[in-house]
């Protein structure tokens, strides 16, 4: 092997120190590690300065011990290391932080040199075999040539030598939006991005590794999360951007056939979470887990990425790339192919395409646009409205930014939906019909454009057979996107497609399987396909995971409702009474109590909260009441205002003491519900 490695350590940390030395030398790496009380001096000077010069590999081994104390030799040897790296190419692996206890990489006092490359965590200096294999890899590579002839100071109290590893970045969350509407707007996905902080230098870290054992943990071999990048740039204010930049990516390995890409809800529910690698690996249910780091400058973008063996918790690869802005749509398809490469999967000759497809090469438009996704993930309809103007600015920087007017196509569908006074409704929706077609016309492989037209149609139109057409164009296009795959699976279900919607919704289910959201819908399609235990189940998990949903409350109460369990949906639905879906559940419920004053008072409620909007909903009780006139009678206004919720009319159980009815088969017709 060419060269030793130093080992530099607090005297604090002499025992694990010397199990690493141990475990080196145990396959022939030599390591300079002296165990005697340094004092200092001239000649020790001497000696630790040529040792870290003529050192290939220096290992710095960070504790709760270091982080204790502002002074120390230690902190000379760490200097006079990073002082010899000013010398050195940027593609040499020189400096290798372990961390041998549950010190956080984030904010840890080490210098910023550290920060910038890959920490490995050795609990208490054990060191498996990857560690020591992956320091004899790095000792085989030619050795680094230095420009310096000399060094810099002393150490803390012995000379080290040591283990190669590398840093991981933070664990930063993201939070992406669940915005639901009425019928298949229950379907929108999160469709916009936030991202958390970070220091400044490097990638802070996700926790201690406590990694999981083959035996006890058996992924997915090519299944992988892609957790929130870190903000390296000193300014918080660009969280959006290094958020945006990592669900960029995380859609880029979305793109890569062979891939399972954990979603990025799921994903991003660890963002400021101090958990470790294992945890969230099992939690995601991925082999690999992808972190790393943003730090943006003008027009210029380093990004710091390294991906992690889940199962082991070492490093399997790992990169920094500089890039003007204007690259990043080919910087994505590099790492995306780098992250293949390193998990053994082949990518098509065509992936580069998708992965790029509907972009933009102008970094002032990417920046709009990343913003707009930002202020979309805020949920309200001033929110909708300012996320527009910013994707409005990303269109006029890039006239041919297909992703642009396919993300304002869904803010605009969703203002219309949501905040638009009734008289300016169809004007939103023309403009986001517009916006999709034109994204399409652009882009005509862009999943989103087409997922943002299915929506459009099905709230805009209530042209549900063309919607499911875009959505099933969409789920060919982007497998791999969870989003996708359950706003198609669910809209299957709807139009009585059961078995291939549930199966659709299970392998959603699969990629994002923290998303409250996610688990509302599956319960959803399960209730419309009458397989109502199975819905609780669904139904209990989104309320384990967010009970703050209220939709879940809505349809947790039907589930029992229709199972009979009128107390249980009764208990449910009164724990969120200030919601006007669990008002429309008790309605039901009340009556079926006997409790016929309460029922109409509940209905009433209703109405005040949402007037005729809730046309569909009233069909739906007075049919379960038994008054089959009222019940047609609503269901012909939901037609006349095309009320969204007339998409659940072909599955919905409610429905069923009027499905015979020839008025109820009319409007049926009409929908034109596919076969």
């Amino acid at each position: 092997m060419g060269g030793a490695v130093f080992l530099s350590y607090a005297s604090e940390d002499a025992a694990a120190a010397a199990r690493i030395a141990a475990a080196l030398r145990a396959v022939g790496v030599e390591v300079w590690f002296d165990q005697s009380e340094l004092r200092g001096g001239d000649a020790w000077d001497r000696q630790i300065r040529a040792r870290i010069h003529d050192c290939r590999l220096f290992i710095a081994v960070i504790s709760a011990a270091t982080e204790a104390r502002d002074e120390g030799y230690f902190r000379r040897e760490w200097k006079l290391a990073v002082d010899r790296t000013h010398d050195m190419s940027e593609r040499k692996t020189f400096l290798l932080p372990v961390v041998i206890d549950g010190t956080s990489e984030r904010g840890a006092a080490v210098p910023d040199k550290f920060r910038e490359v890959q920490w490995t965590r050795a609990p208490g200096g054990e060191t498996p075999p990857e560690f020591t294999a992956r320091v004899a890899r790095l000792l085989a590579e030619p050795a680094v040539q230095s420009a310096a002839a000399g060094a810099a100071v002393a150490g803390d109290r012995a000379p080290a030598g040591g283990a190669a590893s590398r840093s991981r970045p933070p664990a930063v969350p993201l939070a992406l939006l669940a915005l639901i509407v009425a019928g298949l707007g229950y379907l929108f996905m999160d469709k916009v991005v936030r991202r958390d902080t970070a220091p400044a230098a490097t990638l802070p870290a996700v926790a201690p590794a406590a990694a999981p054992t083959a035996a006890a943990f058996n992924p997915p071999p090519h299944s992988i999360a892609v957790l929130p990048f870190a903000n390296l740039s000193g300014d918080p204010g660009q969280d959006y951007f290094s958020d945006g930049l990592t669900e960029e990516l995380l859609n880029s390995l979305a793109a890569v056939d062979g891939l399972q890409v954990a979603a990025r809800t799921s994903s991003f529910s660890f963002k400021d979470k101090d958990t470790d690698i294992g945890t969230i690996a099992r939690k995601l249910g991925v082999g690999a887990v992808l972190e790393g780091s943003v730090r943006r400058s003008g027009h210029t973008v380093r990004i710091t990425a390294q991906l992690i063996n889940a199962v082991t918790g070492f490093h399997l690869w790992s990169k920094t790339y500089d890039r003007d802005l204007g690259d990043v749509l080919k910087l994505q398809t590099e790492i995306a192919s780098a992250v293949a490469d390193a998990l053994k999967v082949a990518m098509l000759t065509d992936t580069a395409a998708r992965i790029e497809v509907g972009g933009t090469r102008n970094p002032a438009a990417l920046d709009a646009y990343l913003r707009g996704r930002r202020v979309g993930g805020s949920g309200g309809p001033e929110d909708y409205l300012g996320a527009a103007a910013a994707f409005t600015e990303a269109i006029r920087l890039d006239p041919g930014y297909a992703g642009a007017f396919a993300g304002r196509a869904w803010v605009e569908s969703l203002y219309a939906s949501q905040g638009a006074l009734p008289s300016r409704v169809r004007e939103y929706f023309a403009r986001a019909f517009a916006d999709a077609r034109q994204a399409i016309a652009l882009a005509p492989e862009l999943a989103d454009g087409h997922s943002a037209l299915g929506f459009c149609l099905a709230n805009g139109a209530l042209d549900l057979r063309g919607a499911l057409d875009e959505f099933e164009r969409a789920r060919t296009l982007a497998p791999g996107d969870a989003e996708v795959v359950r706003i198609y699976a669910v809209s299957a279900i709807m139009v009585g497609r059961t078995e291939a919607g549930i199966a659709e919704m299970r392998r959603a289910v699969r990629l994002d399987p923290l998303n409250a959201v996610t688990h509302h819908l599956f319960g959803m399609g399960l209730y419309l396909a009458r397989r109502f235990e199975d819905a609780s189940q669904e139904n209990a998990a989104a309320i384990a995971l967010n009970p703050d949903y209220l939709r879940t409350y809505e349809f947790s109460g039907l589930t029992s409702y229709l199972l009979g369990r009128l107390e249980q949906a009764r208990a449910t639905c009164e724990s969120r009474p200030a919601y006007w879906g669990t008002q429309w559940c008790l309605s039901l419920t009340y009556e079926k109590l006997g409790r016929h004053a309460d029922a109409q008072a509940a209905l009433a409620r209703i109405h005040d909260m949402q007037g005729d909007s809730a046309a569909y909903q009233y069909a739906g009780t007075y049919a379960q009441w038994g008054d089959t006139p009222k019940a047609l009678e609503w269901l012909e206004t939901a037609l006349r205002l095309r009320d969204p919720g007339l998409s659940l009319l072909k599955q919905d159980p409610l429905m069923d003491p009027i499905r015979k009815e020839p008025r109820f088969q009319a409007v049926e017709r009409q929908l034109r519900f596919p076969d």
